[in-house]
């Protein structure tokens, strides 16, 4: 019999630096997944990443067990990387 699904939560985290603080403990907190799972399993997944923010979206079931996907990084940060430049414009004219 398949898990029931509880919720589906959406974050954009940087590469393995995932903590206990805001924005994933909080989010994660709320429907009772063990966080400290979750930043170990993210980090190593997205070790080769270092720095990168990486979407990921984590299902959380019935019975606090969850799984979670990533996804690629967003386009503004990928087009921020190939340009070496650290954020974008201060005041766009």
């Amino acid at each position: 019999m398949a898990k029931k699904v509880m919720a589906l939560i959406k974050l954009q985290v940087v590469a393995g630096k995932a903590n206990p603080s805001p924005p994933i403990g909080p989010a994660l907190g709320q429907h009772g997944v063990n966080i400290m799972d979750f930043c170990k399993a993210f980090n190593s997944r997205t070790a080769q990443d270092e720095g990168m923010i990486i979407p990921v979206v984590i299902t959380v079931y019935q019975d606090r067990s969850f799984t979670f996907f990533t996804k690629t990084p967003p386009a503004a940060v990928l087009l921020k990387k190939a340009a070496k430049i650290a954020k974008g414009a201060g005041d766009p004219k």
